[in-house]
């Protein structure tokens, strides 16, 4: 039987594509249009998702071996016989041949350490793969720096919003600082979006520690699939309330999902999305609801449609920003 992943397109396998994918996507900055080129790929079929986290998984297997083996690997004669599945990955070793010479493998002789920063645009998204296997998803207008040190893997989200996918690690915690709000984890799948007044953690898989950033170690709630909470600005964690994780992190497929949303909330997403802020005129405007699906770069189409579902009007102002009002 034929092995679907060296099913050829052409002269392009999927592995090739994966490898070239992993390559590119460890670059600090690519465009929105590249990144969702990526996304469309890695969800066309499940087997691409398998090769790029196969290639996640060579990436931290070869943060633990040394220098000198690590080239013997990828230097292995093409003429030598298959006689291990992972020197079949002939694509996978140029992946990390490519990585030694970019540097990216600076952390060889100190395994543990790791150091980077990522960044998003407006309207742009971005998927990070860590050296531990770990996937971060960045939304919009986000930022990020990542530091792995010998007993923590530390993540300082400086403004926006990301989905964590954490490999698991006993030994060293993975941790999300974000404004007075600090997430704990040794693996799962979390959302943390950090806004200018608070920080708001949502919980897809596995379990997850929140506490204020300045809080004593044994002051923390927890939390589980499909629980969430915020954080304020002086630090006080909120008790655990039911999420919906599909909805808070559909923006990862350039969707704005609103379940009776009020329209403060919706103006207060939607700007995210803009280059000029959405505002709401007054608290009675601002208290209406809305339930709908748009989609995150499309915010234009949205705006046009509240008329037709909520007694209002949308005005622009002499700034350029608009203003949703009574109609």
């Amino acid at each position: 039987m034929m092995d679907t992943r060296d099913c050829a397109c052409g002269q392009t396998t999927v592995r090739d594509e994966a490898a070239r994918w992993f390559v590119r996507l460890q670059e600090p900055l690519i465009s929105a249009d590249e990144q969702q080129r990526f996304d469309a790929w890695l969800n066309q079929h499940p087997q691409h998702r398998d090769e790029f986290q196969l290639l996640q998984g060579l990436w931290t297997a070869a943060d633990l071996l040394p220098a000198p083996r690590l080239k013997a690997l990828v230097e292995t004669p093409s003429t030598r016989r298959e006689r291990r599945p992972l020197l079949r990955y002939a694509v996978a070793a140029s992946v990390l041949a490519v990585a030694l010479g970019l540097g990216l493998f600076s952390g060889l002789n100190h395994p543990g350490g790791y150091h980077a920063e990522f960044a998003t645009a407006l309207g742009e998204r971005k998927h990070v793969a860590l050296p531990d296997g770990s996937v971060i998803d960045l939304n919009s207008r986000s930022r990020l720096q990542v530091r792995f040190e010998q007993d923590r893997r530390l993540i300082e989200l400086s403004e926006g919003e990301a989905m964590f996918s954490v490999q698991h690690d006993t030994a060293r915690p993975f941790v999300v600082e974000a404004g007075s709000g600090k997430v704990t984890v040794t693996g799962t799948r979390f959302d943390v979006r950090r806004d200018a007044t608070q920080t708001r953690v949502a919980v897809e898989q596995g379990t997850v520690k929140v506490q204020g950033r300045n809080a004593p170690d044994d002051a923390f709630i927890n939390l589980t699939a499909g629980l969430g909470t915020h954080v304020d600005a002086e630090g006080k964690v909120a008790a655990a309330y039911a999420v919906n994780p599909v909805e808070l992190t559909a923006w990862r497929s350039g969707k704005l999902v609103f379940n009776n949303a009020s329209l403060g909330e919706v103006a207060a997403e939607v700007s995210r999305y803009r280059d000029k802020p959405l505002t709401v005129s007054n608290p009675a405007v601002a208290s209406l609801r809305l339930t709908s699906v748009f989609k995150s770069d499309n915010t234009d189409a949205l705006l046009k449609a509240l008329p037709s579902i909520l007694p209002v009007a949308v005005r622009t102002l002499a700034d350029g920003s608009q203003e949703i009002i009574s109609k």
